[in-house]
């Protein structure tokens, strides 16, 4: 059964900078469930990324709060935050002379104290998170010579080893091929009903969330949220993705181009 394991509560999202602050976001008031997936779309430069950073206390707030698991935020420890949010961000990382399955095996580290030593049961955590993004041909692989795609996954599966009930992903899908795609979408929204996860990600594959997503957010001059058939039938999602030559229709959930307005 989902339940509100985040709540935004009049949360104003942006940055402090020399000319003074700049807010991306304001006056947001939601609730993130558990139990369900849930994607955020909107335009490039919209506040996306900024508002998945805020929610991963990557950078403070400037107004209002977050409570995750009835708790604001800003009062748990770091230790506690990574036992509690797993985080893919789509930035590339740097990393040489390791192999797959070490990489995946640092998201066993808010687990193994001081020393860092895996014991059979962490080691086993990250052989089933290999195993459920489909990666094991890739276990032994160096890391620096994977593809972009690939790298992606692995990721993913180290998010999975840390055993969080929160997830947070900025564009997961970003670097896979269509099928890969799918299979990536499909195996997030399980988790998120078989474990009762809250797994929350920011995506530019617009009629794939349609299909899979149990909730949307749409940002775009203002915050929209629902299910896919709710935004479909409020125009939110006509509103956001129809061009000259591009019509989106409200009951299968799709968008036709046609070539002839173009």
């Amino acid at each position: 059964m989902a339940t509100e394991t985040i709540i935004l509560k009049e949360l104003s999202i942006g940055y402090h900078t020399k000319n003074g602050t700049r807010v991306v976001a304001e006056g947001i008031n939601a609730a993130i469930q558990s139990g369900e997936l849930t994607c955020l779309l909107g335009a490039n430069g919209v506040g996306k990324s900024t508002l998945l950073r805020t929610l991963s206390a990557f950078q403070p707030t400037l107004f209002g709060e977050i409570i995750i698991r009835s708790q604001e935020i800003s009062t748990y420890t770091d230790k506690e935050l990574s036992r509690l949010i797993g985080v893919v961000l789509t930035e590339k990382p740097d990393i040489r002379n390791m192999t797959v399955r070490e990489l995946v095996a640092l998201g066993r580290s808010p687990y193994t104290g001081f020393w860092g030593t895996l014991h059979d049961a962490d080691w086993q955590v990250v052989d089933e998170a290999i195993n459920a993004v489909r990666i094991s041909k890739l276990r032994e692989r160096m890391v620096h010579t994977l593809s972009d795609g690939e790298r992606q996954k692995v990721m993913i599966a180290k998010a999975l080893a840390q055993q969080t009930p929160v997830i947070f992903l900025d564009e997961p899908t970003a670097f896979l091929d269509f099928p890969s795609k799918v299979e990536m979408m499909q195996l997030l929204r399980r988790l998120a009903k078989e474990e009762q996860k809250t797994i929350f990600l920011s995506t530019h594959d617009f009629e794939l969330a349609l299909q899979v997503a149990d909730k949307l957010w749409l940002m775009t001059d203002e915050l929209h949220i629902g299910t896919p058939h709710e935004l479909a039938q409020s125009g939110a999602l006509a509103g956001y993705v129809e061009r000259p030559g591009i019509t989106f229709d409200a009951q299968t959930l799709t968008v036709r181009v046609n070539n002839d307005k173009l």
